[in-house]
């Protein structure tokens, strides 16, 4: 078989990525820094200019239907972009006829094109960033980096390990059984077939980084993926979906196999999609409600799923009292609180805890956490919106007025100005104190820039609580401050026990809201708030499926 001319091309970055997922060290492939010196003098400018481009206008997408426009702005940006709003039936119907030639290309060229669109993707980085920008409400480094670099460097993670489980044995074998006489032989082939259709349902905060591993994964396997954005922040797939059906149609492929499926406001379109026969794998991030309705009744589909959890900190002690408070407020104020990894309760014993700087009472530990959230992200307030960005969506914002009367609170949230974006919603994190008992309030995720204090009988105590609460509603991540081993090894256990990730000690440049591709596992598939990890083996081997043909072979 002629080698694949986009193979051979990524070759070398194929390799790379293959070598990072077995080591499980710091490797990036697509740099995270903005900076000129890194991208060119002209990148930025000529990014904003392709975004800009797109305003007011129908998007250019090649896909039949009428046009659909749902996207607001959290900063205030008049985006008006329409994009084809093309019906369910059209949708199934070119992705199935679009199968068969992808899925007889074969792995090399599969992963040979997945790493030209990836590649294509980062040669327009600053228009995506543009993009997730005024859709979500990240600050622009943030969208730079989290919706550019990062979801980039997860979809090449995706494709690695997809690349390494279709390859884990061979595509022919002899076999030859030995015998009175000559031996029995066969030739045998062994077909990497893909399961269908694949349907990615997006979220409106993270519209890039968390869609692309479930789609560049089930692309890579050979299906077919129908792309679902969140009417809030169509535009970065839209942008994704361009590029892709730019990359299969140059590749000589049907551009089908990448579509966008845009809804009408309140359409559900996802759930026509998710109950299709034809729809055999649905990835999905978002509610707990839905997720789990897509579980229940996407029957016919392989669905993962990445919902809410309660992120817990368990406080025990600190040699660094500062430097912890540092960490949690990035923590809690990064994109206000809007990550579905960003710390929710914070269990601190009711007695105080032991850190550098003496006997700290549980109101000094609150306090010393609030007063850094504030010196953070209000104090001045031109800096601060550059980590707290603004409020994606109006139930966020509502949410934070509901909270207030779920505890004492330790700092309020305030209305912050943009000094870019005027009408931009920008909302200060809300720190509240709570007692142990009241796990009917603080048990429940609060998702935004709300957090508890909860203040428990003993360290003890948090360890039962962490186990109970995140057993029961799971968990993305969870981190321990403690000077004792014992405690650090305790806090392991139940981590294990109730399959969460666990960060102890942070105080520096790591936060326990960040993950890092080709090293981090985001979430384990181990707790109920996702059934599945990015990215690990079993994230892409059900994907698809090996089916054999074997014949006789004559005696040698």
């Amino acid at each position: 078989m002629t080698e694949n001319p986009l193979y051979t091309k990524h070759a070398e970055t194929l390799a790379r990525a293959l070598t990072a997922i077995a080591e499980r060290d710091y490797w990036s492939h697509y740099p995270e820094s903005p900076s000129p010196k890194v991208y060119g003098e002209h990148a930025a400018t000529e990014g904003k200019a392709a975004f800009e481009a797109y305003l007011g206008k129908p998007f250019p997408l090649d896909q039949p239907g009428d046009r659909v426009a749902t996207e607001q702005s959290p900063f205030g940006i008049p985006l008006e972009i329409k994009y084809p709003h093309t019906d369910p039936e059209t949708l199934i119907t070119a992705a199935t006829a679009a199968l068969p030639g992808w899925r007889d290309a074969g792995p090399d060229a599969r992963a040979g094109v997945c790493l030209e669109i990836l590649d294509r993707l980062h040669q327009h980085v600053f228009e995506l960033a543009n993009a997730v920008h005024a859709t979500s409400g990240q600050a622009f480094v943030m969208a730079f980096q989290a919706g550019g670099p990062h979801a980039l460097d997860r979809g090449l993670e995706a494709v690695a390990y997809a690349y390494a489980e279709q390859t884990r044995h061979p595509a022919t074998a002899v076999w030859s059984k030995p015998g009175k006489g000559a031996p029995l032989r066969m030739a045998k082939t062994f077909h990497v077939v893909p399961r269908g259709v694949a349907l990615v349902v997006c979220c409106n905060t993270f519209p890039t980084w968390n869609s692309y591993p479930g789609l560049f994964a089930s692309l890579a396997t050979g299906n077919p993926v129908i792309v679902k954005p969140h009417p809030g922040a169509v535009l970065p797939l839209a942008v994704t979906v361009r590029y892709a059906r730019e990359v299969l149609a140059e590749a000589g492929f049907d551009p089908n196999l990448v579509q966008l499926a845009a809804e009408a406001t309140n359409e559900g379109l996802a759930s026509t999609l998710a109950t299709r026969p034809e729809v055999k794998i649905i990835d999905f991030t978002g509610s707990t409600a839905y997720g789990d309705w897509l579980e229940a009744n996407a029957r016919q589909a392989v669905v993962y799923t990445e919902k809410a959890g309660v992120n817990t900190v368990i406080v025990d002690s600190t040699d660094d009292f500062d430097g912890m408070c540092r960490n949690l407020a990035f923590s809690l104020s990064l994109y206000s609180g809007q990550m579905c990894t960003t710390p929710q309760n914070i269990l601190v014993p009711a007695g105080g805890i032991d850190t550098d700087q003496g006997r700290k009472s549980f109101d000094e530990v609150a306090t010393g956490i609030g007063e850094a959230v504030h010196k953070l992200a209000v104090v001045d307030p031109a800096k601060g919106v550059e980590i707290i960005g603004a409020i994606a969506n109006q139930a966020n914002q509502q949410r934070i007025d509901q909270a207030r009367a779920a505890g004492e609170v330790v700092l309020d949230s305030i209305e912050l100005t943009h000094p870019t974006y005027p009408a931009a919603v920008v909302r200060s994190p809300l720190l509240l104190k709570q007692r142990g008992d009241a796990e009917q309030v603080y048990g429940e995720e609060w998702f935004g820039p709300i957090s508890f204090l909860v203040a428990t009988d003993s360290t003890e105590a948090s360890l039962a609580v962490f186990q109970r609460v995140v057993g029961a509603r799971g968990a993305l991540t969870a981190a321990v401050y403690s000077t004792d081993e014992q405690v650090l090894a305790e806090a392991e256990r139940a981590a294990v026990a109730v399959g969460v990730n666990l960060s102890c000690n942070l105080t520096g440049g790591v936060f326990v809201n960040q993950s890092a591709a080709f090293s981090d596992f985001h979430a384990t598939g181990a707790n109920p708030a996702a059934n599945a990890a990015l990215t690990d083996g079993a994230y892409v081997a059900n994907r698809f499926r090996v089916v054999q043909s074997r014949r006789h072979l004559a005696a040698e």
